[in-house]
């Protein structure tokens, strides 16, 4: 998002643009998946006097504008990544802590049962299921249909890629 457009979101909802925003939302769009922690350790390096309290304040205040969203792939902090990012379902090994990534689309029978006879809307951007991974199963499985593998240690931030 390029910082005019930012700044005409905030303004549009009574806030304003500070530098401090810019290089959180900056630092969320580079890293890819970030906890607060990892986003503060980026954020420090342009600007040593960011606390931690600011980092999670303005990661809630974008999240609520619908810029980022968040998962939980561990028992420690959320991890964001941008809102508009293709959306995926994560894979988080209980054993090693490595993360896949799989296609929204496998859970979409699921969806649309709970739909039906609930009225209920998954949020596919929120969904992370936990599990032994094939490595540590001792059974490697080949990329699938509609996978996306990563096998990234958890706690790593960095953007997931489709191989």
């Amino acid at each position: 998002m390029s910082e005019s457009s930012l700044a005409e979101l905030l303004r549009s909802r009574g806030l304003r643009l500070t530098a401090q925003r810019q290089l959180i939302l900056q630092a969320v769009l580079d890293l890819g998946h970030a906890t607060p922690e990892q986003v503060h350790t980026a954020v420090r390096e342009v600007a040593a006097g960011v606390n931690i309290t600011t980092i999670y304040r303005t990661l809630e205040l974008l999240e609520r504008l619908g810029l980022v969203t968040h998962t939980h792939l561990s028992h420690g902090s959320p991890t964001y990544h941008a809102a508009g990012e293709h959306q995926h379902i994560h894979l988080v090994c209980r054993d090693c802590g490595a993360i896949d990534e799989i296609e929204p689309e496998l859970l979409d029978p699921l969806a649309g049962r709970l739909a039906a006879e609930r009225g209920f809307r998954v949020d596919i951007g929120h969904v992370a299921l936990f599990g032994v991974c094939g490595n540590c199963a001792g059974t490697p499985q080949p990329d699938g249909p509609g996978g996306v593998r990563n096998h990234e240690p958890a706690g790593g931030a960095g953007r997931h890629h489709e191989r």
